[in-house]
């Protein structure tokens, strides 16, 4: 069986024998059967096969021939055969489809004994993505949280400027409910700019706060008059990246999958996270930032 494999590979896809060297070109030299052998039936059985014992016989003395469909190629990973289903999601989020995709197969499907079905192309990316995400972000919160306390020397003020983002994070969900799109890689990556941007947010106002009170301020004109004071700074810095962000929203080229939701993100928190922050955060630093017996004595 060998030997006609090796035979049949050398009149079909041709050997190689060698290089013939002319000056600085190279030519190789292959051996390979005529055109007649390849495309003719007749020909290609009567094709001179040389045996173990050196004689040499035709094709059809020791093989059956008969014309059958079969695959163009065969696809092999980690040396089994697999083949590919390829769909596209459209209308809905990707990981509700192939979890209620897999429902379907697990259950219509049964596969038989050495089978397995693995779920990959954009979906395996995302889930990455997202184990990902679940080590990045908490590693990100507790960064920002060490350089929030060692700016301000105090927790409480520290865990003040964190409250800003559940501000933010709420504009964000609310934003990919109304226009439809669904929690992405480019979404997350979205709220993760977010958590920047609140925190900007309350680190201008805290420390606009601490200024004020350390001029002798009352702390209940401190809150109103930094809040008021810090309006405008607040308000164009969220203006100024909202509108930098209008035409990833508005794109509709190529690559416009991956702009849009993080924009809208984006812009659904600033929208949110000023507005909360400019209104809560005053009335939090007023009952949270300093212990009960400071607060009674400013």
């Amino acid at each position: 069986v060998e030997e006609i494999q090796d035979a049949l590979r050398t009149q079909i896809e041709g050997q190689r024998a060698g290089i013939v060297i002319e000056g600085n070109r190279r030519t190789p030299i292959v051996l390979r059967g005529t055109e007649a052998v390849r495309t003719s039936p007749a020909e290609f059985g009567a094709m001179r096969i040389t045996t173990q014992h050196g004689s040499t016989v035709p094709l059809t003395s020791v093989a059956k021939l008969e014309r059958a469909e079969g695959p163009v190629k065969i696809d092999r990973e980690m040396g089994s055969r697999y083949s590919v289903v390829i769909a596209n999601v459209g209308g809905r989020d990707l990981v509700g489809f192939v979890e209620e995709a897999k429902a379907l197969v697990t259950q219509k499907l049964p596969l038989p004994t050495g089978y397995r079905i693995t779920w990959g192309g954009q979906f395996e990316n995302q889930q990455r993505a997202a184990a990902r995400l679940t080590v990045v972000v908490p590693v990100a919160l507790g960064l920002i949280f060490v350089l929030l306390f060692s700016t301000f020397g105090s927790v409480r003020q520290a865990l003040l400027i964190l409250s800003n983002i559940p501000f933010a994070l709420v504009g964000g969900i609310v934003a990919l409910w109304l226009t439809g799109e669904y929690l992405s890689v480019p979404a997350s990556v979205g709220f993760i700019a977010l958590l920047g941007i609140a925190v900007l947010n309350g680190v201008v106002l805290v420390s606009y706060f601490n200024q004020l009170q350390s001029e002798g301020m009352k702390l209940s004109e401190v809150v109103v008059q930094g809040a008021k004071r810090r309006l405008r700074p607040v308000l164009m810095t969220a203006a100024i990246t909202a509108f930098g962000l209008i035409p990833l929203l508005f794109a509709t080229g190529p690559g416009s999958e991956i702009q849009r939701p993080l924009a809208i993100v984006v812009i659904g928190g600033l929208i949110t996270a000023t507005a909360l922050t400019l209104m809560l955060l005053p009335i939090l630093y007023l009952r949270f930032a300093f212990p009960k017996r400071e607060v009674s004595h400013v």
